[in-house]
């Protein structure tokens, strides 16, 4: 055999491992809409596991290019979930028609593809500075033991700016209070971009008055808001009902997991002491663009047997409380001018059935929790995840109709029943 000959093969063989090695770093990815009806802005998750099983070993260097149907690159999201430093999932946002099959061809590079990404989902925490000024967001925090709420009669602005963690997409944004109350909050907005960087900084204007970005619209007092959470257990053999706050709770530790521009998601950890034992819990709350809730994942460890979890919504002003179940869902859900300035606010909670243990309400007074409709949820089946939704009028003057609120509920619904296929 010649030298030439040689040269050829070898050259030859070099081609085809390059072939195979292109061929197995791209693939397609098959997305199907089961339902009759459009979804927009649908959230698609891909782990790297199911990408591996597609286009081989994928570097903790590299990224990967999502096309759709008309090879139009798509804006990618890379979150680590586990805190190792890498990438675990890839996320993007595509808004199916009804029945639509949508071949996605996925590849992986060097480089994120080069898009202008607008940002659609953000979270925060800041912490005041001693000049009265807040610090930029900060990754992790814990919070200072038996932290009280803000008296703005003695300061001007709390600790954290709007008082915790606030966390918003294009439609609606929500804070959770870091201190012993552990409340969750509205805020409603009237413009799309991300603003909850800025509400708040200043004591004036304040953020419970219509801004033209919107405004604070939930009275919360002693409720669990929207969307707070609470246990119940037996205390001396009597079931009652306990808000995750107070000066029971040890530790409170804040994480920011990812900051857009698709998903934002951060998580709260819980260290309790019921009944004199220690209990763990792990609240992982994320939003993305498109919607009007936000979801959360409960996980529990240490409660006591027949523990249940509650989720709340705020029962004051004008409302009306329905509650619903259909199929692989509950839900629970007000209507009324039940907003700060008296105008049309739908609230609702949405669970899976499997583990739904009923709806209630707490007394509206002579108790730690005030005026709130309740949903609870048997702790057995963990992690637990519920979406709390907040239509305001301001945002969508559809949302000023009772009938259009459910109508708009039980859409969700389906959209638990029949998620979106990959395949």
């Amino acid at each position: 055999m010649t030298t030439l000959t040689h040269t050829r093969i070898f050259i030859l063989a070099i081609f085809l491992v390059m072939a195979v090695s292109a061929k197995a770093q791209s693939s397609t990815i098959v997305l199907t809409n089961p339902l009759s009806t459009e979804r927009k802005d649908e959230l698609i998750v891909l782990s790297k596991q199911i990408l591996e099983k597609k286009l081989g070993k994928i570097g903790n260097d590299k990224f990967i290019i999502i096309k759709n149907n008309a090879g139009r690159p798509l804006v990618v999201q890379y979150d680590d979930r586990n805190g190792d430093g890498n990438w675990d999932e890839a996320v993007f946002l595509y808004s199916f028609r009804p029945k639509e099959k949508m071949v996605c061809t996925i590849a992986v590079s060097e480089r994120p593809a080069t898009i202008k990404a607008l940002v659609r989902a953000h979270v925060r925490l800041r912490r005041k500075n001693p000049d009265d000024t807040f610090g930029p967001a900060i990754d992790s925090e814990t919070m200072p033991l038996k932290n009280p709420a803000t008296d703005f009669s003695k300061q001007p602005l709390p600790l954290y700016l709007t008082e915790g963690p606030a966390w918003e997409n294009d439609k609606v944004a929500f804070r959770q209070y870091m201190d012993m109350r552990n409340g969750r909050d509205i805020f409603g907005k009237r413009v799309s971009h991300m603003v909850m960087d800025s509400v708040g900084v200043t004591a004036l204007p304040s953020y419970h008055d219509l801004n033209d970005w919107g405004m604070d619209v939930l009275h919360v007092g002693k409720s669990l808001g929207a969307g707070a959470i609470a246990l119940q257990v037996k205390i001396r053999g009597r079931d009652t009902l306990i808000r995750l706050g107070g000066a029971d709770i040890t530790k409170t530790v804040y994480r920011q997991v990812s900051n857009g521009p698709v998903r934002a998601i951060f998580s709260m950890k819980y260290t309790w002491t019921i009944n004199g034992k220690p209990v763990q819990i792990t609240d992982e709350t994320s939003i993305w663009g498109g919607q009007y809730f936000y979801e959360t994942k409960i996980t529990l460890r240490g409660l006591p047997t027949g523990a249940k979890l509650v989720e709340g919504i705020a029962n004051f002003n004008e409302n009306k409380s329905k509650h619903f179940e259909v199929n692989n869902a509950a839900v629970l859900y007000s209507h009324g001018k039940q907003g700060e300035n008296k105008d049309e606010l739908g609230m609702g909670i949405l669970v899976r059935k499997l583990g739904f243990a009923g709806f209630g309400a707490t007394p509206d007074a002579g108790s730690d929790i005030l005026n709130t409709y309740t949903v609870a949820q048997n702790i057995q089946y963990q992690p637990l995840i519920y979406r709390f939704y907040a239509g305001w009028v301001k945002t969508d003057s559809r949302f000023a109709d009772a009938g259009y609120f459910e109508n708009f509920l039980r859409s969700e619904t389906k959209k638990i029943d029949m998620p979106v296929s990959i395949f």
